[in-house]
């Protein structure tokens, strides 16, 4: 934004402080200047918000990861709980109507028995007695984060009754518990797999793209030789080295840091591909001339010019992550029980003729499929949004 100079009859010089755009000639509207001296990250803020499907994927993915640290609260069951009086029993619906009268939120208590000629378990619900539901109650201990012993639940099943919204498993386990519990596992498996390759991708990227040459070539080969090899039995052979004798906590670690070690390939030559461009710049140049270490010029001017887009890229990524622990847990080369995720759930599913008589072992895809979708929606926005062209 620039001044007027101008002088009045005595010949005094004074300046006009009406802003004036040296373009179009005219001064600009209050909403031009705001753009102008906004940030770039107020700048992309602006722009996001205009993006409807990204901010509303935004605000699926909060409510999502909601259940990472309140998960214990949220799940009426324990996520292991088993109940041998109700295998494979389907969903039960919740209802706020019993013969034309509100009542408070109840279901209907399920009447189990066997089949003998098909020899399945068979449910029927006894419409004659509605049981409430009890919230903010007590249910099932759990230790809260490993930290203390609780029993506070958002929601419980009756007295003396059940309450399995999503039904349960062979093992008589609560499917919409699972589902919440596997929810802390299964989302931030993707977080920290993004987080380790971020971190070589920019490492890797920035020595590649700074000095060029030799480094750059060496660099570019093992880059090549990672990307040639088949991505999921490379998984699968990994996660199959993994000791069965390490606890689930180990198992974690060590999934997250085989799918972050795969994945920084592709970051590394988005990195390079912009640091080739950026050390040529006029400020790159004169902070190599006023000494800076060549640490300092890529992290202190170089990376912050796109973070930005870094963080778009992150966020393209982690629907891949999420995806990796999902299929290697299906195939039971990832996680395991006791550890909850969407693929140890899945797991429970892999035999087709149990899927088709009890199809509620498939709920675990719901999630997967929306928070994979909201991830690709938001990556979509924030990449539109860090296009200084668009």
């Amino acid at each position: 934004m620039t001044t007027t100079g101008h002088h009045d009859r005595t010949g005094e010089h004074f300046v006009d402080p009406t802003p004036f755009n040296p373009h179009t000639s005219r001064e600009l509207t209050p909403e031009q200047e705001r753009f102008f001296q906004a940030s770039q990250w107020k700048i992309m803020w602006w722009k996001f918000r205009r993006h409807r499907v990204a901010v509303w994927s935004a605000v699926v993915l909060f409510l999502f990861y909601l259940c990472v640290p309140f998960a214990e609260v949220i799940a009426p069951y324990e996520a292991n709980t088993r109940d041998s009086k109700y295998l494979f029993a389907p969903p039960q619906g919740v209802h706020l109507f019993h013969e034309g009268s509100l009542r408070t939120p109840f279901v209907y208590p399920l009447k189990a028995k066997i089949d003998m000629k098909t020899l399945q378990w068979t449910y029927e619900e006894d419409r004659r007695k509605p049981m409430p539901l009890r919230f903010f109650c007590s249910g099932d201990d759990y230790q809260f984060w490993g930290l203390f012993k609780a029993d506070f639940h958002l929601v419980c099943p009756p007295k003396g009754g059940t309450f399995y919204l999503l039904g349960t498993d062979r093992l008589g386990r609560d499917q919409f518990s699972g589902l919440v519990y596997g929810a802390r596992l299964s989302l931030t498996v993707g977080l920290v797999g993004v987080a380790i390759s971020i971190v070589l991708g920019l490492f890797f990227g920035g020595i590649a793209g700074y000095f060029g040459g030799f480094v750059d070539s060496l660099i570019q080969r093992v880059i090549e030789i990672m990307r040639s090899l088949p991505e999921l039995p490379l998984w699968m052979a990994l996660s199959a080295a993994l000791p069965v004798t390490w606890s689930p906590v180990w198992i974690y670690f060590g999934l997250t840091i085989i799918l972050g070690l795969l994945d920084w390939p592709g970051l590394a030559r988005a990195v390079r591909s912009k640091l080739l461009a950026l050390r040529e710049e006029e400020y790159a140049q004169a902070a190599v001339l006023m000494g800076a270490k060549p640490s300092r010029v890529i992290s202190k001017h170089l990376l912050p010019g796109f973070t930005s887009h870094i963080i778009a890229s992150a966020t393209l990524s982690i629907p891949g992550m999420i995806l990796g622990e999902t299929a290697l847990s299906f195939l039971n080369l990832g996680l395991r029980r006791p550890s909850v995720s969407w693929g140890v759930m899945l797991n429970e599913a892999q035999n087709i003729s149990v899927v088709t008589v009890y199809p509620w072992l498939m709920a675990p895809v719901i999630p997967i499929i929306i928070v994979v979708l909201a991830f690709n929606f938001l990556g979509d926005g924030l990449r539109d949004a860090a296009d200084p062209y668009k």
